[in-house]
């Protein structure tokens, strides 16, 4: 290999994964495609329908086809968002019950996909203490896991963040440290931290002192290395608002100089930094992508 080579390939090893969450349409395997065509090196899919408890068939070849594609194009990781309808904090039994079976086809499905990563919103404890939705949900994630072949497999769910909604667990980073610290001694899991979440939730990640300031939160009350995806969302709302509401980058709330701190930032190396932004009109999954892409290897200035 020559030197020019070598560098080049160094350079594409130490490339943020930066990403979007991409459709599946015509077949779970086309998102690797689509990630691809837009310059994206990671992504996130639905496995099945977020909204629909009975869940889609994914055939084997499909699970092959996406495997093929993603080390063919280097696209990793593949991260998969579990379904809105899961409620591992649930009260009602019925709920709880369903969830727990609903996570376990998730689980299911990411490892034939060979995925890397499920996402998971912790839930809602509504109708009893959130020390108690805590446990609720950490017993539901260790039910829907038993059986799973660690060893065999390079895999962890991923609790995220959430905007701060009453009754919404994981709507700080101490009860998604709680949470992770739970399941830590039956499987291998970590955290999904969502700009929006955070800033709508009343985190400063805008000022450059802010953001130093949340950043030693996450240290201390989740651990930089549990923290494993980003998702990258700019925001419609105020700070401290609650309301959940995903913007183009640059666009919102938040800005861009934020964006840059996080992906320039070398506590979040390891991470993979996806997009959920919105679809106003086509192209909009590749301009997102490309202005974060734009935003690597220029730190934001302190403010």
């Amino acid at each position: 290999m020559t030197e020019t080579t070598g560098n080049a390939a160094a350079g594409a090893a130490s490339r943020p994964r930066v990403g979007v969450h991409l459709s599946t349409a015509g077949g779970v395997f086309r998102a690797a495609e689509r990630a691809h065509e837009i310059g994206a090196n990671t992504f996130q899919i639905f496995s099945s329908s977020p909204r629909m408890w009975r869940p889609g068939k994914i055939s084997e070849d499909h699970c092959t086809k996406m495997r093929e594609l993603r080390e063919r194009f280097d696209v990793s990781p593949l991260v998969i968002h579990a379904s809105y309808l899961i409620n591992v904090a649930a009260q009602s039994e019925d709920v709880w019950k369903n969830s727990v079976a609903a996570l376990r086809g998730e689980i299911d499905r990411a490892l034939a996909l060979g995925a890397e990563y499920l996402v998971l919103h912790p839930g809602s404890w509504r109708g009893m203490t959130r020390e108690a939705g805590l446990l609720r949900a950490a017993e539901a994630i260790e039910r829907a896991l038993d059986g799973v072949a660690w060893q065999e497999c390079d895999f962890r769910v991923l609790i995220e963040n959430t905007a701060g909604a009453e009754f919404s667990l994981g709507s700080n980073f101490e009860q998604v440290g709680e949470l992770v610290e739970h399941l830590r001694r039956i499987a291998p899991v970590g955290a999904c931290l969502d700009t929006c979440h955070c800033h709508v939730a009343g985190y400063d990640i805008v000022t450059g002192g802010g953001y130093e300031e949340t950043v030693g939160q996450i240290d201390r009350l989740i651990d930089f290395d549990t923290v494993r995806v980003w998702h990258m969302n700019d925001a419609k709302a105020p700070r401290g608002s609650k309301l959940d509401r995903h913007e183009h980058i640059g666009e919102g709330t938040i800005g861009v100089a934020a964006f840059r701190r996080i992906l320039n930032d070398a506590r979040f190396r390891h991470c993979a930094f996806v997009a959920e932004t919105p679809v106003d009109e086509p192209g909009d999954d590749a301009r997102n992508v490309n202005v974060l892409k734009s935003l690597v290897g220029k730190p934001a200035a302190a403010k």
